[in-house]
């Protein structure tokens, strides 16, 4: 690695941290709140949001709707919340519903829920990054052409700061998300007060007539139902993040399983108080928003040009422009400013989630076993990286837009709750066998009622998710997921296979009948003289140096120029008259232990190293392919020996021991000469 290089990598990640204060980065509940709980508390600023999208299909009339559909999430994410509660405590290895699954249902459960988990993190970074952007936008419109860009800036600055590490990350984004929530309440209880006292905030949209959509005019009782299961479907990205406390329990101070609990909770409590209040101002000041990707808007009159320049303000930005008076008030930037950060900042729920869960998968043997490995900072950086790139990657399909990103979320989030709290109950079934104690028998038994319960309630939400998001985009997510599951169990049925192949035998070390050593050239230089001094000093049975000719005019001034050294191994010729090099070096070594199976081969491969990347462009890489080659043949060993350029290493005198002083042939070590080999013309 380049001067340059290195200097720019310690910029970014910093210095690197030592294996063994690992157990030193872990997180009191103050720090790991922002971390763990940034994409719960986060989508509040767009749960309500996307209740009110689906429910002004239909115009302002099934706006009265959103009350109950508002109190029907809230009941499902105290459902989670307490279900979740019951898991820290019994699971708190941080494998969450995983390694509940796999160890309650099978381990084919568990790697669904891997799959889910793994597509749900990618979507809650692209869809709350592309959120965050949103509410920039908001509060200045001229920047809707950078949308994409400013998406995958803050994806690249978010890896960034998270391969520093995970303290580094936790203290960089705990104070925005305490701004937030101070600022969310503040705008909150202005709001409230504003109303008690007969000064009710009002709305830019109210003033606005909404259009029902072609078709939601009228509708049947059965559409209506529909209709609202759809608007609670979408209210549940309130829910997107729960989980994640679940799987970051190893990064919490001890006593860990204790302190993930009361972290919990504070993030539930504070997740439902917003979004209970935001959810009452925007009915309160009439919000009107409408989905700017429909083919008719739904705004009419002066309004249209508004929703069709796609510069509507977020419910949360109509709001807090209500509440504050005006969107140039200093309330009103305050929160967008903590809003937009807030949501950006909220991807490192999952930035902290995906490589976590990625080790434990790859230490499973479900994944590549390098998202195991820690980076300079204790971080998994290949976790890191892998997100970064996927969620860019939708961020781009997907120009950035909330709207048509958030129909692939949610499925993940509810597979994964339904499996997991199924393994709870199961888990809970098992231990009470067991208990003796009454009280404590009385204890599992409320644990496992609210475990049934929370699963029961998810798995209806994911059957409603499913069914009314399905031609909305959903059905990619459905294609994603199976699709992971196999590669998993492919990766898994390898490493196994693998395993079981290198599992040692009780016949103990064998050792091989016989050493030939080849050794291949293509001049007399300093880098053969080293490999042949290197060959002679492992004092093999057979010493050869082999060379292919495909150009007799070079060969013969290799040879006179091996005799004019004087050195003392004969060189064999290789006759290739196509110009093969890789063939007839093949059959040579294959003919050295065709009628001795146990006797090994050592190919010694000179090659000089050099120092920057365009060199590599300027040699012939030969040698490099040659080498790989080779790895594929039976009882045949590959042997690099270096040599460093200055370009290198800056050292121009390196030694080339050959034997000590010139040694000539007739006082030669005793080596057994191969004679030119007898082959067949390729």
């Amino acid at each position: 690695m380049g001067v340059y290089t290195r200097v720019l990598k310690r910029l970014i990640i910093g210095r690197p941290m030592s294996s063994a204060t690992a157990s030193e980065a872990v997180l009191n509940k103050r720090l790991a709140l922002p971390i763990f709980a940034s994409d719960a508390l986060s989508s509040v600023a767009y749960a309500t949001q996307e209740i009110l999208l689906v429910l002004t299909l239909g115009g302002t009339a099934f706006l009265y709707l959103a009350p109950w559909v508002a109190g029907a999430v809230v009941v499902l994410m105290t459902a989670v919340v307490l279900s979740y509660r019951q898991l820290v405590r019994a699971y708190p290895t941080g494998g969450g519903d995983y390694e509940v699954a796999s160890k309650n249902i099978g381990r084919s459960a568990g790697v669904v829920v891997a799959s889910a988990l793994l597509v749900d993190y990618v979507m809650t970074v692209a869809v709350s990054v592309s959120s965050g952007v949103d509410n920039i936008i908001s509060a200045a419109p001229s920047l809707h052409n950078y949308r994409v860009l400013m998406a995958l800036c803050f994806i690249v600055l978010l890896a960034a700061v998270n391969l520093r590490g995970l303290r580094e990350a936790g203290t960089a984004f705990a104070a925005p998300t305490y701004l937030f929530a101070a600022g969310v309440f503040i705008m909150i209880g202005t709001g409230l007060f504003r109303t008690i006292v007969g000064d009710a905030p009002v709305s830019e949209s109210a003033k606005y007539h909404v259009a029902a959509q072609h078709g939601y005019g009228s509708l049947s009782v059965l559409a209506l139902t529909f209709f609202t299961l759809r608007a609670f479907s979408s209210g549940c990205t309130a829910l997107t993040g729960v989980e994640a406390i679940a799987n970051g329990v190893p990064a919490f101070k001890p006593p860990k399983d204790r302190n993930a609990q009361k972290t919990l909770v504070a993030m539930g409590v504070i997740a439902v108080t917003m979004f209970v209040g935001l959810t009452a101002l925007a009915l309160i000041s009439k919000v009107h928003i409408t989905d700017p990707t429909t083919n008719s808007c739904g705004f009419t009159n002066l309004a249209k040009s508004v929703c069709h320049s796609r510069e509507q303000r977020t419910v949360i930005a109509q709001v807090a422009s209500a509440v504050f008076g005006g969107p140039h008030s200093v309330g009103f930037f305050f929160v967008q400013a903590t809003t937009a950060l807030i949501l950006v900042l909220a991807a490192n729920t999952a930035f902290n989630g995906f490589p976590l869960l990625g080790s434990i998968l790859a230490r499973d043997r479900n994944l590549p076993a390098q998202l195991n490995n820690r980076g300079d900072r204790l971080a998994y950086s290949n976790g890191v990286v892998m997100l970064a790139i996927v969620a860019g990657v939708l961020i781009w399909i997907y120009d950035a837009n909330v709207t048509r990103l958030i129909q692939l979320y949610i499925i993940g989030v509810f597979t994964s709750f339904t499996l997991g709290q199924s393994g709870m109950v199961r888990h809970w079934n098992r231990v009470i066998r067991g208990e003796r104690d009454s009280r404590e028998r009385g204890r599992i038994r409320r644990s496992r009622m609210i475990n049934a319960f929370g699963a029961s309630l998810a798995g209806v939400v994911l059957v409603i998710v499913v069914v009314t998001k399905f031609t909305k985009g959903a059905y990619l997510v459905l294609i994603a997921m199976p699709i992971l599951y196999a590669i998993m169990r492919g990766i898994n049925k390898h490493y196994g296979r693998v395993a079981r192949e290198l599992a040692t035998e009780d016949t103990g070390l064998v050792l091989p009948a016989r050493n030939h050593v080849v050794v291949l050239v293509s001049k007399v230089h300093k880098p053969t003289l080293r490999a042949l001094a290197y060959a002679r000093a492992t004092r093999p049975d057979t010493l050869t140096a082999l060379t292919v000719s495909v150009n007799d005019e070079d060969t013969r001034s290799l040879q006179a120029e091996w005799d004019r050294h004087d050195l003392p191994v004969q060189l064999t010729v290789l006759e290739s008259p196509y110009r093969e090099v890789t063939r007839p070096i093949l059959d040579y070594l294959k003919e050295l232990r065709v009628d001795r199976p146990r006797d090994i081969v050592n190919v010694f491969i000179p090659e000089y190293v050099v120092g920057r990347w365009w060199e590599q462009l300027l040699h012939n890489q030969s040698a490099l392919r040659l080498k790989g080659r080779l790895l594929f043949e039976p009882g045949v060993m590959v042997t690099s020996v270096p040599w460093q350029l200055d370009s290198t290493t800056g050292v121009t005198d390196q030694p080339v021991p050959l034997d000590g002083p010139h040694i000539p042939k007739s006082e030669a070590s005793p080596v057994h000469v191969v004679e030119e080999a007898r082959l067949p013309r390729v």
